[in-house]
């Protein structure tokens, strides 16, 4: 970074955002701005007037000011749009002042007039007089930030920015009151501690007091996690049906070689808007190893590796850095003692928060039904534009620290759902793992909501990870014996929906199919989706899409108006 570089102010600028943007230098003669992601400061100007202009735009969109439903009534209207920002510019970096300091030496006259976004655009729009702003304030360009994409871009919380997700492993019930909630057991919070762990005396009062041991995101190792629960015995009449494991014992079914059972899963009914208990059995089986691993190779794609890079990393901070995002008080501290004490120590005062470790688990779910044999324009077949993106996504994720697993899946009537594992959390993608990749053949139906549902339950339960994603790689054509339509469309829609209920994120890509727009927005609906003829056209924006979907974790979920019903 060179001493005039503007990039310099970006953390300054998305802490004060409360979101991702970046500072650069407009065009020659263009004045300050923002398109919502991107602050642009005036080229060639001085360090001081760029860090005041990147201080302004961040301050409007952190206090929502540039909001859209501001905006809009800003386009073609530049004397309003002026007067706005006089007012407006002045109010946010008033509000800014108590928690940065460096907004309170602005040396503005006067104080702010107005007291919300609202009122700074009505006198706007009025006749009193408004002071100019200063030219440093910049301009407002409605039109770049209405032309902004959605996604990442959007005005996010400090929740969303930092990704502190809090998946719970709890059944999801609508808020119907039927339900009686978990209660903490206090006594097993006292055996947290490790120097008086016992998995013996826990599990002994986990069995005297009821309690039972849930996935959580405590520390590793721990005997009885902060999360353990204390189940109610009943749930209420509404409560989406959990999944029941079972075992089978007939030798012509898949996985008892490898003595491996299934689960019986709920499936949505549209139609009487109530769930069908135990209506679908799916099956997870290790596939076996391939024999020729010749043609196991991956390709390596770099953008997409570094677009990945930034996702995915848990909080560290570094204290004493010579620069950083803000003072480290207790370094300030030691300093203000040695200058006292005579000694001349370097000047390292400030605390820098970086993401360093990897803290995400992500299973790649492959369509390997027969509605993959679809072919491309250039005689390509969707399964294999699939299974490249699964071998590569997998390769990437692996070699950049996170836990991958990946299965298949095909279905042949909903009492047959196949959930092939190609890799398990547990292994290693290797020479072996592509091969068994590379043998699998399209066959069978596509009874997504199904398979959906029991990659859902693989995640929760074997990635071991704060943070969990679901990639489905998939034509977004779900079809079988009775399910097809509304029918299925819904079903996919609703196993979409308790997979965030159960704090696990969903990304669904289409990969070299036909596919339209409308069709995917109908079948996996408000989930972060995205098709394109090659994974490579998607690379470039990887990272977006994985924090558009990581994100949706911390919007509300929506409720449904009736409490469904179980069937």
């Amino acid at each position: 970074m060179t001493a005039s570089d503007p990039g310099r102010f970006r953390f300054l600028a998305t802490s004060i955002a409360g979101r991702a943007v970046d500072v650069t230098e407009a065009r020659a003669g263009e004045a300050a701005h923002t398109n919502g992601q991107i602050i642009f400061v005036s080229a060639g100007g001085s360090l001081t007037r760029q860090r005041n202009e990147a201080l302004v735009q961040s301050a409007l969109l952190g206090a929502g000011s540039l909001d859209q439903r501001w905006i809009r009534a800003l386009r073609a209207h530049p004397a309003t749009a002026r007067r706005y920002l006089a007012l407006e510019g002045r109010r946010v970096l008033a509000e800014l002042a108590g928690r940065y300091p460096i907004a309170a030496v602005l040396g503005l006259d006067g104080d702010a007039s107005t007291a919300s976004a609202h009122e700074s655009l009505e006198s706007a729009r009025g006749r009193a007089a408004v002071p100019d702003p200063p030219e440093w304030f910049g301009v407002i360009r409605p039109s770049r930030l209405l032309a902004a994409p959605a996604g990442p871009g959007a005005r996010a919380t400090d929740k969303e920015v930092r990704l502190e997700f809090d998946p719970i492993d709890l059944p999801e019930a609508d808020d119907d009151g039927d339900q009686e909630e978990p209660r903490e057991s206090k006594i097993l919070k006292l055996f947290e501690n490790p120097l008086i762990a016992s998995r013996t005396l826990t599990d002994y009062f986990r069995k005297l007091l009821g309690g039972s041991r849930t996935a959580g995101d405590g520390a590793a190792g721990a005997e009885a996690k902060v999360r353990s629960v204390r189940r109610a015995d009943t749930v209420g009449e509404h409560a989406r049906p959990l999944p029941t494991r079972i075992h089978f014992t007939d030798d012509g079914k898949p996985g008892v070689a490898m003595g491996v059972g299934g689960a019986l899963h709920p499936e949505w009914d549209v139609h009487h808007d109530r769930y069908r208990p135990d209506w679908c059995r799916v099956i997870d089986f290790p596939l076996t190893a391939a024999a020729d691993i010749s043609a196991a190779a991956v390709p390596r794609d770099d953008v997409l590796r570094r677009r990945l890079s930034r996702v995915g990393l848990g909080p560290a901070i570094l204290r004493g850095r010579p620069d950083g995002d803000e003072i480290d008080i207790e370094a300030l501290i030691g300093l203000s003692v040695d200058v006292r004490s005579g000694y001349s120590p370097p000047e390292h005062i400030y605390l820098d928060r970086r993401r360093l470790a990897r803290d995400l688990g992500v299973l790649i779910l492959l369509d390997a039904s027969g509605s993959a044999t679809d072919a491309d324009p250039d005689g390509l077949a969707v399964h294999d534009h699939q299974r490249q993106a699964a071998a590569t996504l997998a390769a990437t994720l692996e070699e950049l620290g996170d836990r991958v697993a990946v299965h298949a899946f095909r279905s042949h009537g909903r009492h047959a759902v196949h959930l092939p594992a190609v890799k398990t959390f547990g292994g290693r993608f290797d020479a072996l793992g592509r091969a068994r990749l590379n043998q699998l053949r399209p066959s069978g139906y596509t009874r997504l909501g199904a398979g959906i549902r029991g990659a859902g339950e693989i995640l929760k339960t074997e990635a071991g990870t704060p943070h969990r994603l679901l990639i489905v790689l998939s034509d977004g054509f779900p079809y079988d014996n009775g399910y097809e339509g509304r029918y299925a469309e819904a079903d996919v829609r609703k196993a979409l929906e308790e997979l965030h209920a159960d704090g696990t994120a969903c990304l669904c890509l289409s990969i070299g199919t036909t596919a339209t727009a409308d069709a995917l927005d109908r079948v996996f609906g408000p989930a972060s989706h995205a098709r394109a003829a090659t994974l490579a056209d998607l690379s470039p924006r990887m990272d977006e899409l994985f924090l558009a979907a990581l994100r949706r974790l911390a919007a509300p979920a929506d409720r449904p108006r009736r409490a469904p019903q179980l069937a």
